[in-house]
């Protein structure tokens, strides 16, 4: 039956919650009209609040709320003076690699990733802080330093017991004791504003997957609801983290589950794209030697909650079957005399039908939510495998399995040239399993991962072991772990990465009114970049404010007197320096790049900058030009 015509014009209210839900799904709530039906309508002053950067005042919806929501608003929106420092020492085959690590606030490096990765990532998995009463969390507030927020928290004597301060553990880092009365909301706060901005980066069939336990799973749960949307919620997995059974007598129940809640940016989209299948688990033999290779077999008996055909079946003994059966009675014939239907226990058993590895081999297995250790790895087996890399137990606490981030990857549908993001990253499990992923089928995946430079403990293994940071960590671990998979594959692949690092902006700062200025103020303040910053930091900085990817090929040359950078063939070609002259002007121009940028101080007087603007103008007229 179709359905009926509307002969009707279209809603333009429906048509215009549904551009508003598109892009700002968190304001989609439910409101009673007037005949009592419930339906979509709008938050207004939540979406307000997404378009100002002041705290609006005004009424609540249906939804989670706490006390900073509309802060955690504010922060997610808030624009930031930082940029994103090419630190090549660090890096792993910098000229060649496509892969990024970053060491910084995750806040402050997704603001920085919105331009050049706005829904270009394919798959976000994150493992953030559970919120124990004991981790430390991320402090968001932007107003008011890190002493006056104790002060005004009530919390100024909590370092007293000799615990790490913030600082100790990477400069943002608050405590988060479960006395304090905002023990929830900053935690939410801090969840919000950084799902706000992952959303962003989301291509429109990609997938977040985020790991949590007992403790804010509820309240994670509706966080997602707003940010990404209650249609676009796929599935609440249940992952069983430890192979053992737990035996601690003070709880009535032995935790041995985590959660992994899993959202889709458009789960329409994300169906039409194609979702991923799981590796097979069946156990497929061939004991009647089928000439179409190994089998397994499922009853042809309907289960309890299903519904068939009844008609009978003689099995092979002659035994007579009347039951409800899977098919009718001309599928059963069909595949009896293509020998698909086995009796077993001699003949004398119920039917089953086979089904052949080669069939399902290229379909895969579907995915449940429950996920036991045995297939996606648990606790012991991820320290074992840390053990194994480093040569030394307890390098880094309760990592995730490879296993456990390779099905994640294959069931986001991960393939050739997509982008992974992970920004509380730690040990870099996911760089780890997306490397063993690359090399078992030769695809191009790439990572981006983010990292506070959490300070490891003085006395951890991993200080003893000269790690003083968790980034050190993960960096040691992706080298280690890309040696190994290639020793063990022969497979030539990216195993490297450009490392960034989240720093104050390339341009200083000048907050001066005009009565503070004077002559030596004035010849101070000539070059406007800060003396430690390279042309290199120049370079990049230039690349995330123009939303161009971190990961492109870029080379360096002598035109005349000055050195050049052409970023990926013409995208950008970029000059710093002060010795520029106009035969520099006219090679650049004559390049015809899409882009261009120059050094304020690059121009040794107005006419030259005047000249610049006329050589383009008539060279390279579709180039745009711009000056740091």
């Amino acid at each position: 039956m179709t359905d009926r015509m509307k002969m009707q014009t279209s809603d333009i209210f429906e048509k215009n919650i549904g551009i508003i839900q598109e892009y700002f799904p968190a304001c989609i709530t439910e409101i009673r009209a007037e005949n009592g039906e419930i339906k979509k309508g709008v938050n207004f002053d939540l979406l307000k609040q997404f378009l100002s950067g002041e705290t609006v005042e005004g009424q609540e919806f249906f939804g989670l709320n706490w006390v900073g929501k509309k802060q955690a608003v504010i922060d997610a929106n808030t624009p930031i003076r930082k940029t994103l420092r090419p630190q090549i020492q660090k890096s792993l085959n910098w000229d060649t690699t496509e892969n990024i690590y970053i060491e910084g606030d995750n806040l402050d490096a997704l603001k920085l990733l919105q331009e050049s990765y706005l829904e270009g990532i394919k798959l976000i998995y994150i493992d953030p802080p559970y919120n124990t009463g004991n981790d430390f969390i991320y402090n968001d507030s932007f107003r008011i330093s890190a002493d006056e927020y104790r002060m005004e928290a009530g919390r100024e004597q909590e370092h007293e017991s000799g615990a790490e301060t913030p600082e100790e553990k990477g400069g943002r880092m608050e405590a988060n004791p479960e006395t304090d009365g905002r023990f929830h909301s900053r935690w939410c706060s801090m969840m919000f504003s950084r799902l706000l901005l992952a959303r962003n980066l989301l291509s429109r069939d990609g997938v977040i997957f985020i790991s949590i336990d007992d403790n804010e799973v509820e309240n994670l749960k509706l966080i997602c609801n707003e940010v990404f949307g209650r249609q676009n919620f796929e599935g609440h997995i249940h992952w069983r983290r430890r192979h053992n059974q737990p035996n601690d007598k003070t709880k009535m129940l032995g935790i041995v589950a985590e959660h992994i809640l899993v959202y889709a940016k458009d789960s329409a989209c994300l169906k039409k794209k194609g979702v991923g299948k799981l590796e097979l688990t069946a156990s497929f033999t061939n004991a009647d030697q089928d000439p179409r290779g190994p089998w397994a077999s499922k009853p042809w008996k309907t289960g309890s909650d299903q519904s068939g055909s009844r008609y009978r079946i003689v099995t092979p003994t002659g035994k007579i079957l009347e039951e409800e059966w899977m098919g009718d009675e001309a599928t059963y014939q069909k595949y009896l005399q293509e020998g698909r239907i086995y009796f077993p226990r001699g003949g004398d058993g119920m039917p089953r039908k086979k089904y052949y590895r080669s069939e399902r081999e290229n379909e895969g297995q579907c995915a449940t939510n429950w996920w036991p250790h045995e297939q996606f790895g648990h606790n012991q087996g991820a320290n074992d495998c840390m053990t194994d890399l480093f040569g030394v137990k307890n390098i880094f606490s309760n990592p995730k399995p490879v296993e456990l981030l390779k099905a994640i990857l294959r069931i986001a549908n991960v393939k050739d040239g997509d982008t992974v993001l992970d920004f509380f990253s730690g040990s870099a499990t996911t760089a780890h399993a997306l490397l063993q992923l690359n090399a078992e089928d030769q695809g191009r995946r790439k990572f981006i991962l983010i990292q506070m430079p959490e300070k490891c403990a003085g006395k951890s293994e991993a200080y003893q072991n000269g790690y003083t940071d968790i980034c050190e960590i993960g960096r040691e671990r992706i080298k280690r772990a890309g040696r190994k998979i290639q020793n063990g594959t022969n497979t030539q692949m990216d195993y490297g990465f450009r490392v960034f690092s989240v720093d104050t902006a390339n341009r200083k700062e000048e907050y001066y009114t005009a009565a503070e200025y004077s002559q030596p103020l004035v010849a101070m303040l000539e070059s406007n970049i800060r003396e430690d910053r390279s042309e290199l930091d120049l370079l990049f900085g230039c690349l995330t404010e123009w939303g161009l990817p971190l990961s492109l090929p870029y080379r360096s040359e002598k035109v005349g007197d000055c050195i050049i950078h052409d970023y990926n063939e013409g995208e950008l070609i970029a000059c710093f320096q002060e010795n520029m002259t106009e035969g520099t002007i006219k090679a650049i121009a004559a390049r015809r790049p899409r882009r261009t940028v120059f050094r304020d101080s690059c121009f040794g007087d107005s006419s030259l900058k005047m000249n610049a603007v006329e050589i383009f103008k008539l060279t390279a007229p579709d180039t745009t030009v711009k000056v740091i």
